[in-house]
């Protein structure tokens, strides 16, 4: 039986190996998604975009920690100076833009969707996409935290020289 590719405690490792770079890069991508996000769904307040609904009070923290979380995976992709033969983390990149993009669907307007609205007009966005957007703001963080742990545990793996 093979070790699991996810591990606390490597992610935790490489989390301590990372140089600013990385940190600096895991910043600009947090800031980066909160205003990817925040600023067209009204959660971050501006005057370009609306919302006919209220902001929920969850969807700051969904917001949050989903910055912080796409930061991370995506500083993951800065490369370090290395040996040679340190291997290159696996792709952990389709579950990240996967909860990036629910995140999204997560804190947005029910009303303001137009895909629900034609699906489910207005009075089924209220009734049916509102209530399911708290599970789907969970759904992304869990994605975006599988994506990085990961990639982050992939960072301090013992590499597997090909025999000759």
């Amino acid at each position: 039986m093979s070790p699991s590719p996810r591990s606390w405690n490597r992610a935790g490792a490489a989390l301590r190996g990372w140089r600013t770079r990385q940190w600096a890069v895991a910043g600009a991508g947090a800031l980066a998604t909160a205003i990817l996000v925040g600023v067209p769904t009204d959660v971050v307040p501006n005057p370009l975009f609306g919302r006919s609904i209220p902001v929920q009070w969850w969807n700051y923290p969904a917001l949050a920690v989903t910055s912080v979380l796409a930061g991370i995976v995506l500083s993951t992709y800065v490369r370090q100076p290395s040996p040679p033969e340190e291997p290159q983390a696996p792709d952990g990149g389709r579950l990240g833009a996967v909860g990036g993009v629910l995140s999204f669907l997560a804190v947005g307007c029910p009303v303001c969707n137009k895909l629900v609205l034609v699906l489910l007009g207005a009075s089924g966005a209220l009734s049916y996409w509102a209530p399911l957007q708290p599970l789907l703001a969970l759904l992304s963080v869990g994605l975006l935290a599988e994506a990085a742990l990961h990639r982050l545990s992939s960072q301090t793996a013992c590499p597997v020289t090909a025999s000759a």
